[in-house]
């Protein structure tokens, strides 16, 4: 009985072909904007976070304080320098790395090229703390640190602009107006989430930096990272605390100094994101409504066309229940070969778009399922009130009518 009724309905979609098509044009739209935005918007957020996760796994970063615009700073401002670093490198039992940094951008020179970038004074810890891998030769000791050697670590972006694809081990740059021997090469990690080239860096031992390149001993940030299975927000309590007392804060004064937690920054942006998704796929969703609307108009268009027919079938026997049935099914039907017309363009749409975004593809099946069930409730709401009009016809009236 159901598969004839679903028969029946398919010989009216075939029947009315393009009306059908433009009745179930809304429902297309509807069901490919919902998909397309949620795709979006959830490969997004996985862009967000793994690009925030390049900075490193369970990663604070140290910076001083700075002033506020309006004067109103109730700190002294003072600098991090290497007290800092020692008292957290000693004090600190829940991490896995503490390294000073400090970064100015130079002009660095290999024969007759030259390119802007970020060069880096720090500590072998600094890789740990970034989780970032030497692709090739080696990362500093403590004994280069410690004697201010001049060598580097350069990333990806400097190594093809000067070396191509080629070996520049052993060579040697110009750093400012200092010469520095390439150990290594770093693994590239790419653009980051806040636009910057992150392979576009020189990695140099701290004391050299600051003597060749820096010409002070200021340490811009301090890098620790929360030991495996450590939550961040204990470290960061931990480095409250021995801040305070090696800068010697008095207590209820304000700290000059600021902390940074990567991980609840990526949060904040993945959770930020997901938000803008939800708004658009709700905006989105508006246009099923539309395309239920569409439905309920074409289906009582079909039983007005289709009154004589209803009068023959109750006439010879039919109960109101089939002819209710029959009207569901066939809203059903169209709402549902809409849903599907309208995930396939909806996930196409979606991958062109995460190709030309350079976003992960990331397609959600709750989300589809959810899409086909809720087309599928569109046509039978929407449909359930000319359905019910057909059903209740007089079959006298309904053989009179032409």
């Amino acid at each position: 009985m159901l598969w004839e009724t679903v028969r029946l309905a398919l010989l009216s979609v075939r029947r009315n072909a393009l009306r059908s098509f433009l009745t179930l044009l809304g429902i297309v739209i509807g069901v490919a904007a919902v998909i397309a935005m949620i795709t979006i918007g959830s490969g997004t957020t996985e862009k967000v976070r793994g690009d925030i996760s390049k900075l490193g796994s369970n990663l604070l970063v140290v910076r001083a304080a700075r002033p506020d615009r309006s004067g109103s700073t109730s700190f002294t401002p003072k600098q991090l320098d290497d007290r800092d670093v020692a008292a957290l490198a000693n004090g600190l039992t829940n991490a896995k790395a503490v390294a000073a940094a400090a970064q100015k951008q130079v002009r660095v020179v290999y024969g007759a090229q030259n390119v802007a970038a970020e060069v880096t004074g720090t500590e072998p810890d600094f890789f740990i703390a970034r989780d970032w891998n030497i692709a090739l030769g080696r990362a500093f000791t403590e004994s280069e640190v410690r004697g201010g050697t001049s060598v580097c670590v350069i990333g990806e972006t400097v190594r093809s602009q000067f070396f191509g694809t080629g070996d520049p081990i052993g060579q040697a740059i110009r750093v400012n107006r200092s010469s520095c021997k390439v150990i290594g090469v770093l693994e590239a990690k790419g653009t980051s989430g806040f636009g910057m080239d992150q392979d576009n860096v020189v990695m140099m031992p701290l004391a050299g930096f600051q003597r060749r390149v820096a010409g002070n001993r200021d340490v811009g940030s301090i890098y620790v990272a929360a030991a495996d299975g450590v939550p961040t927000s204990v470290v960061q309590d931990d480095i409250e605390t021995i801040l305070r007392d090696t800068r010697r804060i008095a207590p209820g004064a304000d700290d000059n100094f600021e902390i940074r937690d990567m991980t609840q920054i990526a949060d904040a942006m993945a959770s930020a994101t997901t938000t803008m998704t939800g708004m658009l796929g709700a905006v989105a969703g508006v246009s099923l409504l539309v395309g239920g609307i569409g439905i309920m108009n074409i289906m009582l268009v079909s039983v007005t066309e289709r009154t004589r027919e209803i009068g023959i079938r109750l006439a010879i026997g039919a109960h109101e229940r089939h002819i209710l049935v029959q009207f569901l099914v066939e809203a059903t039907v169209l709402s549902l070969l809409g849903g599907l017309i309208g995930i396939a363009l909806g996930l196409s749409l979606a991958g062109a778009a995460s190709a030309a975004l350079s976003i992960p593809f990331a397609p959600s099946a709750a989300v589809i399922l959810l899409a086909v069930g809720f087309s599928a409730l569109i046509g039978m709401v929407f449909g359930f009130f000319p359905a019910l009009r057909g059903a209740r016809l007089d079959p006298i009236e309904a053989l009179r009518h032409e």
